[in-house]
């Protein structure tokens, strides 16, 4: 027993952290490394700094280190942490950002962007979603839940402040009219759009869809286009400025 205090000891002397590693089912020791703004790399997981210590979301793992929390952002249950691991190099987020977020579901992927953001406006159209929301931001008070249709941004435009960067995970045919539509009325400098390829067509092949739905955003320049697999098949982000 006196043995194992010491060992803990000499961890926290040391300020570094134990983590698991998830292939090799290994303790390793890393220290958290900054790669992106609010964005961190500890071995091959990568996290938020928790801006609401004590609160987990959906289960994930925290690591503490130099009196900050960290948690553990899955690629398996976030598109946008599945692009970060898949090599994104623009990160167009920024700590004073108001982030229009639509398809916020049940909050995974907010509950980061809120670690790492101003305000998430989280617009979400399923009410049983919202209800999930709703209690998220109980806690997690920079997120403003929105409940409403993300095509009707007419319906929710007096309820949101200035938009810096639009986040979009929806799942319908008309991806790009519903960015376009948004775009136009809340004019953010950036935005990702995560292009779900069978949601649109289940016959033709995804690239073809890509490309489609990319040509068919107005007063947007493409910054990078990164594919999701093996999170998620026929998907990608598509990293854009808004030149509108």
């Amino acid at each position: 027993m006196q043995e194992n205090k010491q060992k803990r000891k000499e961890v926290e002397e040391k300020d570094i952290i134990i983590s698991l590693d998830p292939e090799g089912d290994k303790n390793i020791t890393e220290k958290m490394n900054q790669i992106f703004d609010g964005v961190y790399k500890e071995g091959r997981n990568i996290a938020t700094k928790n801006k609401f210590k004590g609160n987990t979301v959906y289960g994930e793992k925290i690591i503490s280190e130099k009196g900050n929390e960290y948690r553990l952002w899955d690629p398996e249950r976030s598109k946008l942490a599945a692009a970060i691991q898949n090599g994104l190099r623009n990160w167009t987020i920024k700590k004073d950002d108001n982030i229009l977020y639509l398809g916020a579901s049940s909050g995974t992927t907010p509950s980061h962007v809120s670690d790492i953001s101003n305000i998430v406006f989280a617009v979400e159209i399923s009410k049983r979603m919202m209800r999930n929301l709703i209690q998220i931001s109980e806690i997690r008070t920079n997120i403003i839940p929105v409940l409403a249709d993300a095509l009707k941004p007419e319906t929710y435009m007096d309820r949101i402040l200035s938009v810096d960067f639009i986040y979009q995970d929806v799942a319908q045919p008309n991806q790009a009219e519903i960015l376009n539509k948004n775009a136009e009325i809340f004019k953010p400098k950036f935005a990702m759009l995560a292009i779900k390829a069978r949601s649109i067509d289940v016959l033709k092949n995804p690239s073809q869809i890509f490309k489609r739905e990319i040509a068919k955003l107005k007063n947007f320049e493409v910054l990078e286009i990164i594919k999701l697999y093996p999170y998620d098949k026929d998907h990608v982000l598509v990293n854009l400025r808004y030149n509108g």
